[in-house]
């Protein structure tokens, strides 16, 4: 019998960078279209501008998100650099200043998605976020919460940027660093969560990952996505699969509230193309469903998945092409919330779930 979390009855609904399905991810635009979709919690990544303040961007690197490359008065800032011993070129958030930031505007980075709104919205800083999301509550009457990432905070650490104490100081001034907050923290690194930890006692979700999913279904754990960032630079040569076996949970319980976890570790897919074609989800079969989320839930930890997505070639065979159908079955399987590029997918698979489970025990 699964363990009953009030989650897992009425799972919460993060709008994954905003209503980024629509709209250009983390801007105020796109949070504040996906609050008005029906999301409880709005997802900024965070990283570093160089006169140290907190924007929401999905990376430090610049040029996919924003249109920072067609401002001819930044373009000596294109360079190389290593991000989680990475190698990339680009314009990269710790070379401006927010003022510069603010000059660029953020651009739709999946091609097939609408590119028309390209440029029109600004960059917004953390605490912009904060003051949406309170405005928001009272307009909406009903709470939202913000769900923020440390972007690589080794990173960040090692440009003198580290992102932990400027995240506590925004909580902090926003009275929202108690357990009542309606917060979540995410991270990727265990030191990261485990400082803010000492600091906070807003909630907070260890993230889990894998380099990919093989042809017969198992994870795939390979460098740069085997282990978080911090691990690596410490020598620890466990992976994220450790994180999610029994002493990895425990050990996760310690310093979290719960896992963030990528799809497949949930329900992982099969297919017999090789090559690239393996990766298009249309032409994949779902394999059972893991034990994660009873594992999980029995160490008290609360299970997010990531990243829900409404495109036919997101949506492995078995749904057909209906995005809801993947709702159904996460929220069948007791997850305790998703994250969605569609918020209004998500809550409306969420309204069907609800109805369905007040029937069952009528």
């Amino acid at each position: 019998m699964k363990t009953q979390f009030t989650e897992a009855i009425h799972p919460v609904v993060i709008a994954h960078r905003g209503a980024s399905g629509y709209l250009p991810d983390h801007t105020l635009e796109a949070y504040s279209l996906a609050i008005d979709l029906g999301a409880d919690y709005i997802e900024p990544d965070l990283v570093a501008t160089k006169d140290g303040y907190l924007i929401a961007r999905h990376e430090p690197n610049l040029i996919a998100t924003t249109n920072v490359a067609g401002h001819a008065e930044f373009a000596d800032r294109k360079r190389k650099a290593t991000v989680d011993g990475v190698a990339e070129e680009g314009f990269f958030a710790s070379d401006f200043t927010l003022a510069e930031i603010k000059i660029l505007g953020a651009v739709q980075q999946f091609p097939e998605r609408d590119q028309s709104l390209n440029g029109q919205f600004k960059v917004p800083t953390f605490a912009e976020i904060i003051a949406l999301a309170k405005r928001k509550t009272h307009q909406k009457n009903r709470v939202i919460g913000i769900y923020p990432e440390t972007k690589h905070p080794t990173y960040h650490r090692m440009l003198g940027l580290a992102l932990e104490d400027r995240l506590i100081g925004a909580l902090k001034d926003a009275g929202w660093q108690n357990r009542d907050a309606p917060v979540f923290i995410q991270s990727f690194e265990p030191g990261s969560l485990r400082y803010l930890r000492e600091h906070l006692q807003v909630k907070q979700i260890q993230l889990v990952m894998a380099s990919g999913v093989s042809v017969d279904g198992a994870l795939e754990f390979n460098p740069p996505f085997a282990r978080p960032y911090d691990w690596t630079v410490a020598g620890d040569a466990r992976t994220f699969g450790d994180l999610v076996k029994s002493p990895g949970l425990k050990e996760i319980k310690t310093y979290a509230d719960g896992i963030g976890v990528w799809k497949p570790f949930i329900v992982t897919s099969t297919t017999q193309a090789t090559g690239m074609a393996a990766c298009n989800e249309a032409i994949r079969k779902l394999a059972a469903a893991s034990e994660l989320i009873d594992d999980a839930h029995r160490e008290g930890l609360i299970v997010h998945a990531w990243t829900f997505r409404s495109e036919p070639h997101r949506l492995t065979s078995d749904y057909q092409g209906n995005p809801i159908g993947e709702y159904l079955k996460f929220y069948a399987l007791g997850i305790d919330g998703v994250f969605s590029d569609f918020a209004d997918a998500a809550v409306t698979a969420r309204h069907i779930h609800l109805l369905k489970l007040h029937m069952d025990s009528a």
